[in-house]
């Protein structure tokens, strides 16, 4: 079944308003995820598996973490991706490697890229994403109150690396 012969009643948008709604939170979370470099292919590739499976979607209400869960398995993918494919250097020395998203505060997101991976997830769909606790939840595959402790646990640990500062 296509995206336009939706049945009568399914409550679902067309697709192309998931995408003006939720796309710029998406594209965040995902320069966030898979670094600015990859952001916009990930952004795509998410994009493209939404669409594919936008007629299963039975509730019109988990969209948006229906996406952001999609956009975290497609980051995941450009890591994978990235980690087997060989990079041409000019010299061979250690390569500082960072995934941040480069937003408002590059020095605060450099911290966060260097919190556990469930803080860093958490705090990236919940500030980049916009994305409620039981969002959170739902895309990290986990219950709310984990969802909330992991945002407050990356915020603690933030807060306290800051002030030693």
């Amino acid at each position: 079944m296509s995206v336009r012969s939706r049945p009568e009643g399914h409550g679902l948008p067309p697709f192309e308003q998931i995408v003006e709604r939720y796309g710029p939170a998406v594209l965040r979370f995902c320069a966030a995820r898979a670094g600015p470099a990859d952001a916009e292919d990930c952004f795509q590739e998410t994009m493209l598996a939404a669409l594919r499976a936008y007629a299963e979607v039975r509730d019109a209400n988990a969209v948006r973490s229906w996406l952001f869960s999609i956009a975290a398995r497609k980051a995941i993918d450009q890591h994978r991706a990235r980690a087997r494919s060989p990079q041409p250097v000019e010299a061979l020395e250690p390569l500082a490697v960072t995934h941040g998203p480069a937003p408002r505060d590059a020095g605060l997101w450099a911290r966060v890229e260097r919190l556990p991976e469930k803080q860093r997830q958490a705090l990236s769909l919940r500030y980049l994403g916009e994305l409620s606790h039981r969002e959170i939840a739902g895309v990290m595959g986990t219950t709310d109150a984990a969802a909330r402790r992991n945002v407050f646990e990356g915020l603690s640990r933030l807060r306290r690396e800051i002030g030693r500062e």
